[in-house]
């Protein structure tokens, strides 16, 4: 029995291993490592924003927020909703009061 548990357990983590890097077999510069938080071309900047607030939290309207503010990633924050603290400098985040409607916009 313990020796059909160790298979199985060997089986499964083999599964978990790294695969080799193809890297080698693709043509050109190798490419940057990703970093979390990081949308090439995109950073928010809230200039320009302010319009915004009061209006309805809608699709639409955050997708306008997403093109005024050249973030890549919307987040939306209903009241009482909780929120990660990490940071994306790509990252806009719609804040909405109890009747729907924008009450803050921050960049983060």
């Amino acid at each position: 029995m313990h020796r059909m548990m160790l298979l199985a357990v060997s089986v499964t983590l083999a599964g978990c291993a790294a695969s080799p890097s193809s890297a080698s077999d693709s043509p050109g510069p190798p490419q940057p490592t990703p970093i979390h938080g990081v949308t090439p071309g995109h950073a928010c900047k809230i200039g320009g924003t302010d319009r915004f607030i009061g209006q309805p939290g809608t699709s639409a309207t955050g997708a306008a927020i997403l093109r005024a503010s050249n973030a890549a990633v919307l987040r939306w924050a209903p009241p009482g909703y909780m929120l990660t603290m990490d940071y994306r400098e790509d990252r806009v985040t719609i804040y909405l009061g109890s009747d729907s409607k924008i009450t803050k916009i921050s960049c983060g």
